[in-house]
């Protein structure tokens, strides 16, 4: 187990290090002058400016620098607004993660639900209907998805009510986070339905279940008791990748209902050319990424023995 575990950490710390590299560099390869404002810079202005964010060393030397401050936390000052960048993703930080929180939620559990319903009256109406949504949620993007709540729930639902259930923007109220998390991850909740149902089906054809079923166990108690705890596992390994694809689809669907997370941060950084901003956020959700795998794959230790044993036998 220590040895799975630790293997694990030292990929984590490579592959965080890889992202640094690599983030880096792309950063000073992009087009255009982060201190660009439309207008002609005195070659002064731009050489004390340059002096000031370090930007007129040696790369290599800016390289190991921004290493150092990196790993005490310190990602740099934006060029475009001069706030710390550590300041900025704490700030907003918070509203993305509870957006990504409810929208796993959401999607796990309906997921599942749908996944478990498609196995059990597989071939029925229930099974074609959880299928088709599924399908939906593989096919339209997370901004589609959200304009379409918008409109629907956001603006013709009160035509017929009198009143306004849903706002269309914000993330003041429990109301107003309902159909952001819906539209983030209905995606995901296509990816846990449809493995689901298909995990479901294997094991409902295994020798145990049949055993089951001719001992006069229950439905009821065969599914939930046997079928879904070992069918449940393979939701798991998909559970840090999909992190990564809210997370990602967190940057439009944060735009579309105006929630100040970090999302906005990350797209007006890429337009404004805020060097810093654009390395800071891209190398906090990396690693946060990268953490929320090795979390998955320590708990698929404890879920699965198989992995223990193969440790064991490598």
């Amino acid at each position: 187990m220590a040895r799975f575990i630790g293997k694990r950490l030292i990929y984590s710390v490579l592959t965080i290090f890889l992202l640094l590299t690599i983030t880096f560099f792309m950063m000073h390869l992009m087009p255009g002058n982060p201190f660009a404002t439309g207008k002609a810079i005195n070659e002064n202005v731009m050489a004390a400016l340059e002096a000031k964010y370090g930007l007129d060393k040696p790369l290599w030397q800016q390289f190991l620098i921004y290493v150092s401050n990196a790993l005490h936390g310190d990602f740099g000052v934006s060029y475009k607004n001069g706030r710390s960048v550590t300041s900025i993703i704490a700030e907003s930080f918070p509203y993305s993660a509870e957006l990504g929180i409810r929208a796993m939620i959401f999607a796990t559990i309906a997921g599942l639900l749908l996944g478990i319903l498609a196995a059990v009256k597989r071939n029925t109406v229930w099974d074609s209907g959880s299928m088709f949504i599924a399908l939906l949620g593989v096919s339209m993007p997370s901004f589609i998805i959200g304009a379409l709540l918008q409109y629907f729930l956001g603006l013709k639902l009160p035509e017929l009510i009198g009143f306004r259930l849903f706002p269309i923007t914000g993330w003041n109220t429990e109301m107003s986070k309902i159909l952001p998390a819906f539209a983030l991850g209905f995606s995901t909740l296509s990816v846990v339905s449809r493995l689901m149902r298909t995990s479901m089906l294997d094991v409902l054809n295994q020798d145990y279940i049949k055993t089951a079923k001719a001992k006069g166990l229950s439905q009821k108690k065969i599914i939930w008791k046997h079928a879904v705890r070992n069918a449940i596992m393979p939701i798991v390994t998909v559970l840090g990748p999909q992190v990564a694809a809210i997370l990602t689809g967190a940057f439009v669907v944060e735009n579309i209902f105006g929630i100040p997370g970090m999302g906005r941060f990350f797209v007006t950084s890429i337009q404004n050319n805020d060097f810093t901003l654009i390395a800071g956020t891209t190398l906090f959700y990396g690693a946060f990424l990268v953490i929320a795998n090795l979390v998955v794959d320590v708990l698929y230790c404890f879920i699965d023995p198989r992995v223990k044993l193969a440790e064991k036998e490598g």
